[in-house]
């Protein structure tokens, strides 16, 4: 019984373990204060398909052998660019104004305009992050062993390289550019007349009088993502990108080509970022540019590290359990440390203390390219 304890102890970790009974008090804590324990499970459901596919992302990249991908930042700028032409085009606004004009009832239509937005901004967003995730893979296999260090210079880099673009574009659509004249994109772009909140309301439905909300539609496309990507991880070509990432020199001895194999698995990471912030700008209801998607990728590696992953073994349940845990804390914890600790805003500091705290603990269980908890 005692192997069994110290088996189970090995395994989730310290760490993992002091966070999941920290959630727990927190729980606790927030219902003997009358903080609105439904409204805070509703808003922890709701930020758990946010980020869901964005630390989904992480599994291709850390199976493939490129470790935590903090080069994320890569999907996220192809997502945004994907939204912004899709807000450009119009296209969903046209589509609304036609059935309208046919007979077709204003919400109804609304709707069908908003899953037109929707499916070309997810489009564009997975095809260009896929096509920059073969170029980020290129580039990754000529620096193998530092894949971490590169990748985190690459996600810092291309947010202020974008910083840029979005500021010399030639967007005309007002929803877009500043207001009263002004050129290139706003920092807040608004999607209540795109997308915005779509998934949320889709089948959604509410508990304890109205006070807890379900966003179904947005829980069920990321586990509907979630599939897609574990079947192919069981796939014979995940099965031989894992495989590569595993053991480099025993997979290429059964003929699999490693490069190859750690190019497909950025790509899909890439692509998966970029979709993921699509998914993730919906369900807030704007999108954020310039620099705050600067410190995503270390939220997603905190996530996926929180649910049981490694630095060089991630699966479906370490994405699922991880993003509910690391969104819970932020979005329970907060308010009953500010109840504690009146007249403070101890936000910033416990999401740094938690994200990276748990990112360097993973690091440090690192040796010579394997980890201890393997």
């Amino acid at each position: 019984m005692g192997s069994k304890i110290k088996s189970v102890y090995k395994n989730i970790g310290l760490p993992r373990l002091i966070i999941f009974l920290f959630f727990i008090l927190v729980v606790i804590g927030a219902y003997a204060y009358g903080l609105g324990l439904p409204a805070l499970m509703g808003n922890v459901l709701r930020r758990w398909g946010m980020y869901g596919i964005l630390v989904l992302a992480m599994v291709p990249a850390i199976q493939c052998g490129i470790g935590p991908n903090f080069g994320i930042s890569l999907g996220i700028v192809c997502g945004l660019f994907g939204s912004l032409v899709s807000i450009e085009l119009g296209v969903g606004a046209k589509v609304t104004a036609s059935l309208v004009a046919g007979g077709t009832a204003a919400e109804a239509a609304a709707n069908s305009g908003a899953w037109v937005s929707f499916g070309i901004a997810a489009f564009i967003a997975l095809v260009l992050g896929a096509v920059v995730g073969v170029g980020y893979g290129l580039l990754l296999n000529r620096v193998k062993g530092s894949e971490m260090t590169v990748s985190t210079y690459v996600g810092f880099s291309i947010i202020a390289f974008m910083n840029i673009i979005w500021v010399i574009l030639p967007f005309v659509n007002g929803d877009i550019i500043w207001p009263y004249g002004g050129k290139g994109a706003r920092t807040t772009i608004s999607l209540a007349s795109t997308f915005g909140e779509l998934l949320n309301r889709t089948l959604g439905f509410t508990l304890f009088n109205g006070e807890m909300e379900i966003p179904t539609g947005l829980l069920l496309f990321f586990f509907f993502i979630c599939a897609l990507v574990y079947i192919f991880m069981h796939s014979k070509t995940g099965i031989a990108m894992s495989a590569a990432g595993a053991n480099p020199t025993f997979a290429r001895a059964s003929g699999i080509n490693v490069d190859r194999m750690r190019i497909l698995g950025t790509a899909i990471s890439t692509a998966l970022g970029a979709l993921g912030i699509v998914v993730y700008a919906q369900a807030f209801g704007f999108l954020q540019m310039y620099n705050a998607p600067l410190m995503m990728g270390f939220h997603c590696v905190a996530a996926i590290l929180i649910g049981g992953a490694s630095t060089t073994r991630a699966k479906i349940s370490h994405v699922i359990v991880g993003t509910f845990l690391f969104q819970g804390i932020l979005v329970v914890a907060l308010p009953v440390a500010n109840k504690l600790f009146a007249g403070t805003d101890i936000s910033d500091i416990m999401r740094i203390i938690v994200s990276n705290g748990i990112i360097i603990y993973a690091l440090t269980k690192v040796k010579g390219g394997a980890t201890n908890e393997e």
